[in-house]
């Protein structure tokens, strides 16, 4: 049986087809079943970004399944953790959440050489997230 998760988080961008996407895939990967992880887009593209699939391949973190996702309030109501990345205020605000912004570069149209930084920063940003959330959890 899974443990029930500690905290759930939400990673907004416009597309969700890239820094989300990586975002999502780099937290399943490093805290598993300890966090329950969703993604979306306030204007969803078409499919997740092939660079940020491949450069997501070359650190054995597999997105490709992944399919953009439209935000909804019910989405950012059941997560603990909202993060945003670019998507301005499209995102709802609701009380009791904790509110995070990651300025980050978006991959869109770019090639896998000019994602790898991109997506090495979404991992460092997700490695303290992670401990943040443990934190949290502490008695």
């Amino acid at each position: 049986m899974s443990p029930t998760p500690l905290a759930s988080v939400l990673f907004v961008c416009v597309h969700n087809a890239g820094r989300s996407q990586m975002a999502a895939g780099f937290l399943n990967h490093l805290a598993g079943d300890r966090v329950e992880v969703r993604s979306a887009g306030s204007i969803p593209g078409n499919q997740v970004n092939p660079a940020a699939v491949e450069a997501m391949n070359e650190v054995g973190v597999d997105i490709s399944d992944q399919k953009p996702k439209i935000l909804t309030t019910e989405a950012v109501q059941a997560s603990d953790y909202v993060i945003t990345m670019g998507c301005g205020d499209a995102c709802p605000i609701f009380p009791g959440k904790r509110y995070l912004d990651w300025d980050l570069e978006d991959p869109a149209g770019k090639g896998v050489e000019s994602v790898r930084p991109i997506r090495d920063e979404i991992k460092t940003r997700i490695e303290t997230l992670i401990a943040e959330i443990d934190a949290d959890q502490e008695p």
